[in-house]
């Protein structure tokens, strides 16, 4: 069982103001570099043959069979140590919560919302070893920022953090917030943070530079150039689409309706009032990922309906009184 204690000693209060948070990373739910956009090629997608909690990889009951086409995970991660990107991650997410905490952002572990968050990443966790068998070992942390933006995201090694804005502005859901998790988990799993640092060395020549820097060089200081790579990454719309759909998987086997997923992004079109928000690429991502969603829901319907379902329910984050 994967470590899954969210117990912390954060501060308690809560920002009104947008908090000015460094250390964040500057991807987040919904975005993606456009460069380099291509669709998918069919030839790289794989049935996944995701098994289910814990992993079991034999004499699986031909349900277990059920679930979305990824492709292979790139072999770029192999130019970066995994261990320290995870460490790097680790290090920026601990700075940004301490920034937070000294801007009384921070969610406390009795905030009604972060009980909440905590409760879906319980669920959804013990899915996540068959995707990527790391994540067994990771001290997976989930935390609120209270801030307007509309964000979340899970750095490597199961760092998530959610934005007050998210849940507020957009009234969602736990079905939506599951989808949102799964999304950004995903990202996690399969990587793409890793693949995305190996694109670059590899596109800028600086494999050797690179393989010394994040093998043999000083640990503490590829360490520190990988978390600060970390807050200037964006992913591609494959590494999207891709997050979209094993997130979606995610949700249902954890109990979570995956049909969310429209109506997620639905509230997401209405929200940008004709101008793409932070939380949106310049790509036209919205009506595509719900296109994609609904073809691949048949893959993953019936994990939701065999799965176990929540035992209890959240009440969306309270609107502000000036909006209510």
């Amino acid at each position: 069982m994967v470590d899954a204690d969210f117990s912390s000693d954060h501060g308690t209060g809560a920002a009104e103001a947008t908090p000015h948070l460094p250390s964040a990373p500057s991807y987040g739910f919904g975005r993606c570099d456009c460069r380099g956009c291509a669709p998918r090629s069919a030839g790289r997608r794989l049935f996944t043959g995701l098994l289910g909690l814990g992993g079991a990889t034999a004499l699986a009951p031909a349900w277990a069979q059920d679930g979305v086409n990824v492709g292979k995970q790139s072999g770029f991660t192999k130019l970066v140590s995994a261990e320290q990107v995870e460490a790097g991650a680790q290090q920026q997410y601990t700075q940004m919560m301490r920034e937070a905490q000294r801007q009384n952002a921070l969610g406390s572990d009795r905030d009604p919302q972060v009980i909440r968050l905590r409760a879906i990443a319980q669920r959804i966790i013990p899915f996540t070893a068959p995707w990527n068998p790391r994540a067994q070992q990771w001290r997976w942390e989930v935390n609120l920022i209270n801030s307007r933006e509309l964000n979340a995201f899970c750095m490597p090694g199961g760092k998530i953090a959610f934005y007050s804005g998210i849940l507020q502005q957009l009234q969602l859901n736990d079905d939506e917030v599951a989808m949102i998790m799964g999304h950004e988990v995903a990202h996690a799993l399969r990587e793409h943070a890793r693949e995305r640092m190996g694109k670059t060395m590899a596109t800028n020549g600086a494999i050797e530079l690179g393989a010394a820097l994040f093998g043999l060089g000083n640990l503490g200081r590829g360490v520190a150039n990988i978390g600060g790579q970390l807050l200037k990454l964006t992913f591609s719309r494959e590494d999207e689409s891709e997050a979209d759909l094993v997130g979606m998987e995610l949700a249902a086997r954890a109990g979570y309706n995956p049909r969310a997923g429209v109506t997620l992004w639905q509230k997401m079109g209405q929200a940008s009032k004709g101008a793409p928000p932070q939380f949106l690429s310049t790509h036209p991502a919205g009506p595509t990922r719900i296109r994609d969603i609904e073809r691949n829901l048949p893959r993953v319907e019936g994990l939701y309906e065999r799965a176990p379902k929540p035992t209890q329910r959240f009440e969306p984050m309270p609107l502000p009184a000036s909006r209510r």
